[in-house]
């Protein structure tokens, strides 16, 4: 790295600090054709936690046969003890939330979809009933002391549907905060999202009385917008961002959804507008080229593919 770069130069009116929701070891690896061993990714998320990332999404309770990448759930949470980090999982029904209480498991996603189409081809349902199957495994979570959060795929459009309006992502997104899910991350499944229409339905679900604390956005860079909606995201007030170390990730039901937002890139501008996130950028790059060195192949990320440049 060079010294003194990024300079910090803040824009009024911007969050004073941001959390960084890290999704790498499980939105970022679940599309990978070859497994990675259990060790590899118990080391990855200790070093994620070791670069200053205080919530790093662990694994999924899906059944293996859907993702067989995350088959080793009940393997790999006994070997996180002791990391300094909140570790999240994602359970998609009741038999998941079982496998993860049984573990100790102290916060879950449930991850519902705005479209018919993707609820779907994700679930085999339709919206209705996938959040009729959300409603016990929220209500059992809660009364279990756990921490819910809600992923709303597709907020931006569907490669089945196409645009997706508004007002369908804003009544979606409140029934699944009256199930009882502490927070809403917004997802861009497929990257299509530009700024304005970030802004948009952040200003519909304000309307709709959703408080903006309660909400999380996560952005793919399918068409290199990912940077920009995030920062119209911050602007409307957002303090959590989703992001994957490395640019790892898609989504393994929508074949045209790339890569995560990198959460180095995200540093990078994060750091350059003297926004606190609490994460030593030079760590977490060097934890993804050790990830994409176990993977075979370089990093997507731009900032990673900089910064390691200048290492060698």
């Amino acid at each position: 790295m060079i010294d003194g770069l990024p300079m910090a130069v803040p824009e009024p009116g911007l969050p004073a600090r941001v959390r960084i929701h890290e999704v790498g070891p499980r939105d970022g690896l679940q599309n990978e054709k070859t497994v990675v061993p259990v060790e590899v990714k118990a080391e990855f998320i200790r070093r994620l936690a070791a670069a200053g990332l205080d919530t790093v999404e662990a694994t999924s309770f899906v059944h293996p046969k859907w993702v067989p990448q995350l088959a080793d759930a009940e393997q790999l949470m006994p070997m996180l003890d002791g990391v300094a980090a909140r570790l999240p999982v994602l359970v998609p029904n009741a038999r998941g939330l079982e496998r993860a209480l049984a573990l100790g498991v102290r916060e879950i996603a449930v991850f519902g979809s705005a479209t018919e189409s993707f609820a779907k081809a994700n679930l085999n349902r339709t919206v209705d009933e996938s959040l009729e199957m959300f409603a016990p495994v929220v209500a059992t979570a809660r009364d279990a002391g756990l921490r819910v959060r809600g992923y709303l795929s597709m907020c931006f459009g569907d490669p089945w549907e196409g645009a997706v309006p508004v007002e369908q992502v804003v009544r979606v997104s409140r029934r699944l905060l009256d199930l009882g899910c502490d927070e809403l991350s917004l997802g861009d499944t497929i990257g299509v999202a530009t700024p304005g229409h970030v802004t948009a339905l952040l200003t519909g679900l304000g309307a709709a009385g959703v408080p903006v604390e309660r909400l999380a956005v996560h952005f793919h860079d399918t068409y290199g917008q990912a940077l920009a909606n995030t920062l119209a995201a911050l602007r409307y007030g957002v303090t959590t961002v989703d992001a994957s170390a490395g640019g790892l990730g898609g989504c393994p039901y929508a074949k045209s959804a790339t890569g995560n937002l990198a959460t180095e890139d995200l540093l990078w501008m994060l750091n350059g507008l003297g926004i606190d996130t609490g994460v030593d950028l030079g760590l977490l790059t060097a934890t993804s080229v050790w990830m994409a060195d176990r993977l075979g192949r370089p990093s997507p990320s731009r900032t990673v593919r900089a910064l390691s440049h200048q290492e060698h």
